[in-house]
């Protein structure tokens, strides 16, 4: 099968790899849609120690199965697999179970392939009138839907809810929608890049700016440098709740003092359970989550342009979204 594989430092291949090999209890899925992660970027920059090279990256996906009595059926595809027997995954905590494998990371290859082989558990049946190209975002809005969900559970009942999402790329974007879907009226992206701040007003009909004055009782940091997390502990009211899901940097931009004295809470959120991931899909399949009109498409033979593109900051597009078979 072709594949694009990582083989170094912003170095991406689109050549023939191994077959994927369903395990038992696992099938073969035919990839058609699979989207470009901030993970991924994060790996090609060579700034990723759990994704050497060479690796299939990529876990955004959706396809059709292709093998056994179910071959046919269009899914989207939980990328987390997780052993299901510890306390974690018996307490509907999947995301935190300590022998959780994700493709793209080792020993599970990605999705910027042909086929890929995953546990039926993993995956949820796309109804006949939802692209495929549309159901692959289940991943990353579900990632924003858990810590939007997370947020709004800490928030205390009497506080207003506003809320701030620090990054409008993907998942920034994506935690926008969550927090609009789950009743948050007034939500501000605050977005530097002109570019894609001005696609997100005009395409995605938020409201972005470029720098966000006031405060707010939630907020979203969905980038995760130490500049961010500066702004989210400045911004955040006085019993307020800061969601951290971006992963940027290590250290730094927190100012412990202000949300120790204010009551701050400070909540990491890492991707989602799995009744996260379902509920998240079944909005995209309502359209609870808007028309998801965003992306841009290209074929995964053009993958390595595709992320020497969002290097170079020139793709307005929160999303890229490959295609190995076009």
């Amino acid at each position: 099968m072709k594949a694009l594989v990582y083989e170094g430092v912003e170095t991406l291949a689109f050549r023939d790899v191994p077959m994927a090999a369903p395990r038992e209890d696992e099938h073969l899925i035919r990839i058609r849609a699979s989207g470009i992660c901030g993970s991924d970027m994060h790996a090609y920059l060579g700034h990723d120690d759990r994704r050497p090279a060479a690796l299939i990256l990529g876990h955004e996906a959706a396809g059709v199965i292709e093998d056994g009595e179910h071959a046919g059926r269009r899914v989207t595809i939980n990328p987390l697999v997780v052993c299901g027997i510890c306390a974690a995954c018996t307490s509907g905590r999947e995301n935190l179970c300590t022998r959780r494998q994700i493709i793209s990371m080792p020993p599970r290859e990605g999705a910027f392939a042909q086929f890929v082989a995953m546990p039926d558990r993993n995956l949820v049946t796309v109804p006949d009138d939802v692209p495929l190209q549309k159901a692959a975002l289940a991943e990353p809005l579900a990632v924003s839907w858990h810590a939007a969900r997370l947020a709004l559970e800490a928030l205390h009942p009497a506080m207003e809810r506003h809320a701030l999402v620090i990054g409008g790329g993907a998942i920034g974007l994506a935690a926008a929608l969550a927090l609009q879907a789950m009743g948050v009226a007034e939500v501000t992206i605050q977005e530097p890049n002109e570019m894609r701040r001005a696609f997100l007003n005009d395409r995605c009909g938020q409201n972005a700016v470029a720098e966000f004055q006031g405060m707010v009782p939630l907020v979203v940091d969905a980038v995760g440098h130490a500049a961010t997390r500066a702004v989210a502990s400045a911004v955040a009211a006085p019993g307020g709740v800061i969601a951290h899901v971006g992963l940027g940097e290590d250290a730094g931009g927190l100012d412990i003092r202000r949300m120790t004295l204010q009551e701050i809470t400070f909540i990491g959120t890492y991707t989602y359970t799995a009744q996260d991931f379902r509920d998240t899909a079944h909005a995209i399949f309502d359209g609870r989550l808007g028309p998801l009109d965003w992306p841009e498409h290209r074929p995964l033979s053009d993958g390595a342009a595709a992320f020497g593109d969002l290097r170079s900051g020139v793709v307005a597009a929160p999303k890229i979204i490959l295609d190995p078979w076009s």
